[in-house]
């Protein structure tokens, strides 16, 4: 053969390759509103960026060699605003993107070239689980064993779509994630609902079993919900900015001509009164860079917002009160919401910024059974171990353990608003404990003037428990020159990474 001939080959191979599951299957998708495994990666990519790896690998077996185009799953390099990226899709045409010893395979070089060449890696999953004639049986598991499958080192950010079933492994790949984004028609479990039914029988659907509100909601392993693969898709990109690449870089910064004014009045956005309920979105999106707010986990542990913003360019991880759901009153699910995100900042070298606005930590029956005590703890210890840039903002009220859980004592630098309240517990409750006072009682009115007086954030600051007392709408100029004179010069900017090793799922 001539290389003309080769090369018809090639391209020959490749049609097959791009074909997928066959036309039947790619049409099924499109009537869906579905892109197909391919379709997403170029839609994430930038155009002809992407190179694959092992594009021509086949099932071992040699009856589904022909119709196994890639073994499933489609991984490779490619950009992202001019960023090099590892990215696996799951192609549910070939034989429900089911898992194999070779598509594991790739999956491990995917991620051990990521890791070496500091890549951020995206998986873009949907699978039928295991592929049961391959690895049923000693030697199929054994060679699992063999392939190097293994839990995670977090030395990159793992960004994760659940765009479709997902069954076994493209579950392990989204709870395992830094960020794990689900189309709101997909699903995630360990096993598929036909699963559960032989083993339990338990008759379930998939969107019982591990739908968006189970997992968004309820598990909180789930941190964006989209409704289409291009918002997805478009999620991923968002969440890139905001990330380094690996854990030896600081966060991309916004150069001083993209940076926007944020929106919005502060003051207008938080009432002044303690007891009165806000949406505390509204006062971060009168901090943050215009339009450069993003929930992270919004759905689960609502007392508490996590997500990313930008201040004068600069990419930084919030915590903030949110007195909208709860009062505020931190819950078990919102501890170790914060937990989580604490460690996410913290690896990839995002400063943290928390804002308090709570009562203190939910209290209860309900509360000791969901184990309150030991995730306000682990929250502690994740921040006394961060070693980013940690600022803290005292907005309305900030009570008992929550004082400190929310950076009482453990900041670089404290502001208090000049609404800000710190004390043990509500000044009403105190009069109650402490003098047996009721509302009604004669001296109740002065007993308690006497301790809201001692919880003002001159008390605080009197004592240099707090270092800035600031009007609300100062907010914005404080933390951005606080970024600049607690930034880590002598570490290059980066976390001593004390929290890497640290679980992705509480």
């Amino acid at each position: 053969m001539n290389h003309d001939e080769l090369a018809d080959q090639l391209d020959q191979r490749r049609g097959q390759v791009q074909a997928m599951g066959g036309p039947a299957r790619l049409q099924a998708r499109r009537e869906q509103g579905h892109l197909n495994a391919r379709e997403r990666i170029a839609l994430l990519c930038d155009p002809g960026s992407f190179s694959e790896f092992g594009e021509f690998a086949v099932s071992a077996r040699a009856e589904d060699a022909h119709r196994t185009p890639a073994d499933g799953i489609v991984t490779g390099v490619g950009r992202v605003d001019g960023r090099d990226i590892a990215v696996a899709a799951f192609d549910l045409t070939t034989l429900g993107a089911s898992s194999t010893v070779l598509n594991i395979s790739k999956l491990v070089h995917l991620r051990e070239r990521a890791s070496q060449s500091g890549l951020p890696c995206v998986f873009l999953v949907e699978s039928a689980g295991a592929r049961m004639p391959d690895i049923q049986g000693a030697r199929g598991m054994g060679r699992v064993g063999m392939t190097g499958q293994r839990g995670r080192e977090r030395e990159t950010p793992w960004i994760t779509a659940v765009l479709g079933p997902c069954y076994g492994m493209g579950t392990w790949y989204a709870v395992q994630a830094d960020v794990a984004i689900m189309r709101r028609d997909a699903s995630m479990s360990v096993s598929s609902p036909k699963v559960t039914a032989v083993a339990l029988s338990e008759e379930v659907t998939a969107e019982q079993l591990g739908g968006w509100e189970v997992h968004a909601r309820g598990t909180g392993q789930i941190d964006i919900v989209v409704d289409t693969d291009a918002q997805a898709i478009a999620a991923i990109r968002q969440v890139l900015g905001y990330l380094p690449s690996h854990i030896g870089e600081v966060p991309p910064l916004r150069p001083p001509d993209a940076v926007t004014e944020p929106q919005g009045d502060v003051e207008a956005a938080v009432p002044v009164a303690r007891n009165k309920v806000y949406d505390v979105r509204h006062a971060l999106a009168a901090i943050a860079d215009r339009d450069s707010l993003m929930a992270w986990r919004e759905l689960h542990g609502r007392p508490l917002y996590t997500g990313f913003m930008r201040l004068q360019g600069q990419p930084v991880g919030v915590v903030a009160s949110n007195p909208l759901h709860k009062g505020g009153a931190i819950d078990a699910a919102a501890a170790d919401k914060m937990t989580e995100f604490i460690v996410l900042c913290d690896t990839f070298n995002l400063p943290l910024v928390l804002m308090a606005d709570t009562p203190g930590f939910m209290v209860g029956m309900q509360a000791e059974h969901q184990g309150v005590a030991g995730k306000i703890m682990n929250n502690i210890q994740a921040l006394m171990l961060a070693s980013v840039p940690r600022l803290g903002v005292v907005m309305r009220k900030s009570y008992g353990q929550a004082y400190l859980n929310m950076g009482g004592g453990m900041t670089d630098a404290m502001a208090l608003w000049t609404t800000a309240e710190v004390g043990f517990v509500d000044p009403a409750v105190a009069v109650s404990v402490v003098h047996n006072a009721r509302p009604d009682s004669p001296d109740y009115d002065a007993l308690l003037a006497g301790m809201v007086a001692d919880n003002s954030p001159y008390s605080l600051a009197g004592i240099f428990a707090a270092h800035a007392v600031i009007r609300p709408r100062e907010t914005r100029a404080w933390l951005i020159r606080m970024l600049s004179a607690c930034a880590r010069r002598r570490q290059g900017g980066l976390s001593r990474h004390r929290l890497a090793t640290w679980p992705t799922s509480l």
